[in-house]
């Protein structure tokens, strides 16, 4: 097969075109001139707003969250069309989305004003109440379907319809919905609005400050000259932007738009090259220390420390990226692609003195949050040092213009996360409502408690087959942090109720995990796997083969997940420094057979019965245990030890 080798990078319009045709959330009006100024304007007096409460300001959460929430659906209105062709045009806003957005505004700020009469009054709502509640709640749901999509309206219709069936007044639940900390101001957009929304700002800064250009340059210098070198360098670039970056599509198209058309100039086909940057920056969304706005919802669901999260995050990040990084060198080695050539390839040392001073925000925000500050403090001085270094250069200096841009995109891409955030928050208010959280507990303690079955584990692995399935159908349409607070909230109770069922204690982190994963690789899931459908639109690939390529090349988040529900030691629970440094050298080794197994080839093709071998070898060394770890070592030394002396095994296909 013959491969095109020119190289067409996308250019910045055609960037926002992609990401506006794959990401809703970008799916934005344009403006210029006047209006521009004053669109930008209202979305850098939003970041005031939200630096003021959270540096300057104490208010009580009820206020602050709708106060929150009523300027992000006025500006939303402003910015997001009622159908996706309408943005095209400069500069035009429909006289209904003014009215709307307005209105909407009044709602939220009704509550603001009148906050100590309402909460005074409980459940007995006024009519004027329940006018401003139910008209809150009905805008607020037409501007998620505009940002986000129709399929999470759908759910969150479900659940009111449930709560009408089982008996509840409109007006008890509108007061739980609109009036109350357990619906659309609850726990979700409480996070939202303290920690998410700064991590959102801190990733405008950072892109601002050149650093996405920086790791595609420092990953080139890494792993340029390898054997299929640019895919290599997508893998790096993509797990680097993924400590700033919580968007698959975002960053697919991001770092993608580059790294995919020098992959296909390498050799690689085309699905492969689309599935390498999608699968990898799918995976940015579990790399710590930022780990995407799921995982600071988790920290406050499951009440453990956001720092804690992310360490735990650490081993099943590097298998995911090892397991990527290992199965592109042996489809290079099976291809015979070479690397770049010496003189495309930055030098790694003076790369990283002329900009490794853009890593240091980073590492502020790590250590911050290493020393116990909260991940909000953190993210301030995050910002500031990524303004201050910004300044070491001019190339990457803040100009007046570059820092409203980035304080004004920052705003703007909180509108997304917020508008997901508080209508998964009508699915948990209506679970606390109802009480069909533990309902479904009981149904699933029916449904595994199976007579036949007579291993141990069974039970709890039918639960957690059942949670992946309702995940990643759910992540098909839904992003990946509403997907995660329904999912916790009715999925991880009944994960935790089966391993009890099963004689096991789930830890309740192994357990959310569980949910964090599978709603992250949605997005690589066919059929509809919208990073996937992205890096194929850039590499004029097969969407539905680019997905499952990807999914393939990202089976590691297939696999892990139930590997640390059974043996939480992976995620450094209750486990030693001696157990933490076998579990990492075996699972390594054990992504390099089951790499190796999948691509079928090692230094040479490897037979069907061999590549079995290593697959078995592969998975018992990622499970944690000694005597699985010894047997996985065996296996894969075999196989390994005939690629490399040319001695065959009698084992043929």
């Amino acid at each position: 097969m013959t491969h095109d080798k020119s190289i067409h990078i996308l250019s910045e319009e055609e960037t926002e075109k992609l990401i506006a045709q794959f990401d809703r959330e970008s799916n934005v009006r344009r403006f210029s001139g006047v209006p521009n100024i004053i669109i930008k304007g209202l979305l850098i007096l939003f970041t005031v707003y939200v630096f003021m409460v959270t540096l300057v300001i104490t208010l009580p959460e009820q206020v602050r969250r709708s106060a929150f929430l009523g300027i992000l659906v006025f500006i939303g209105y402003l910015l997001y069309p009622i159908k996706r062709g309408m943005t095209k045009h400069e500069n035009r806003i429909a006289w209904y989305d003014i009215v709307l957005g307005t209105l909407g505004a009044i709602a939220f700020f009704y509550y603001v004003v009148n906050f100590q009469v309402i909460v005074g009054r409980a459940i007995l709502l006024q009519p004027l109440d329940m006018v401003m509640g139910v008209m809150g709640i009905v805008i607020l749901a037409e501007l998620c379907r505009r940002v986000v999509g129709i399929p999470i309206l759908v759910v969150a219709a479900g659940f009111i319809t449930y709560a009408f069936a089982a008996g509840f007044s409109l007006r008890r639940v509108v007061h739980q919905l609109f009036y109350t900390t357990d619906g659309i101001i609850g726990t979700p957009i409480g996070v939202c609005s303290t920690f998410i929304v700064l991590f959102i700002f801190l990733a405008s800064f950072l892109e601002k400050s050149g650093i996405a250009t920086f790791f595609i340059d420092l990953a080139n210098s890494i792993a340029g000259f390898a054997s299929g070198g640019p895919a290599k360098v997508a893998v790096i670039a993509s797990a680097l932007e993924g400590m700033y970056s919580g968007s698959s599509v975002a960053n697919t198209v991001g770092s993608g738009s580059v790294t995919i058309p020098v992959m296909k100039k390498t050799g690689y086909k085309p699905e492969f090259a689309a599935a390498v940057e999608a699968s990898a920056s799918t995976g940015g969304q579990i790399m710590p220390p930022i780990m995407g706005a799921a995982a600071f919802l988790m920290a406050e669901l499951t009440n453990i420390p956001y720092a804690v999260i992310a360490v735990s995050a650490i081993l099943p990040a590097i298998l995911y990226f090892t397991g990527i990084f290992l199965m592109i060198h042996f489809e290079a080695k099976k291809l015979g692609l070479k690397g770049l050539p010496k003189e495309e390839i930055p030098h790694f040392w003076k790369l990283l003195l002329a900009k490794g001073y853009l890593f240091l925000p980073v590492i502020i925000l790590v250590a911050l949050m290493s020393l116990g500050k909260t991940p909000a403090y953190a993210a301030c001085f995050a910002i500031l040092a990524a303004v201050i270094v910004s300044c070491f250069r001019k190339e990457t200096r803040f100009t007046p213009a570059s820092f409203a841009d980035a304080l004004s995109g920052g705003a703007r891409n909180t509108i997304g996360v917020a508008m997901a955030c508080a209508i998964a928050g009508i699915v948990v208010g209506i679970v606390s409502l109802t009480g069909i959280g533990q309902m479904l507990v009981g149904m699933l303690t029916h449904v595994v408690n199976i007579p036949f079955f007579t291993l141990t584990h069974t039970n709890l692995f039918i639960a957690l087959v059942i949670t992946m399935v309702a995940c990643l159908i759910l992540g098909m349409g839904i992003p990946t942090t509403a997907n995660y607070i329904i999912m916790a909230t009715i999925t991880a109770p009944m994960v935790i109720r089966a391993g009890e069922l099963a004689g096991m204690a789930v830890p309740v982190l192994a357990a959310h995990m569980f949910v964090f994963y599978f709603g992250i690789v949605a997005d690589i899931t066919p059929p509809v796997a919208l990073a996937a459908y992205a890096g194929a639109a850039i590499a004029h690939a097969n969407p539905i083969k680019t997905g499952v390529t990807a999914t393939r090349l990202a089976i590691t988040a297939f696999i892990i997940p139930y590997i640390f529900v059974f043996s939480p030691s992976m995620l450094f629970i209750n486990t030693t420094v001696p157990e933490v440094i076998r579990i990492i050298i075996t699972s390594v080794i054990g992504m390099f057979g089951l790499s190796a197994g999948l691509e079928g080839y090692m230094r040479r093709h490897i037979t069907l019965p061999l590549r079995f071998v290593l697959l078995v070898g592969g998975l018992l060394l990622i499970h944690t245990g000694l005597a699985t770890d010894v047997v996985g070592l065996v296996l894969i030394a075999i196989v390994t030890v005939t690629q490399y002396t040319g001695k065959k095994l009698e084992l043929k296909e």
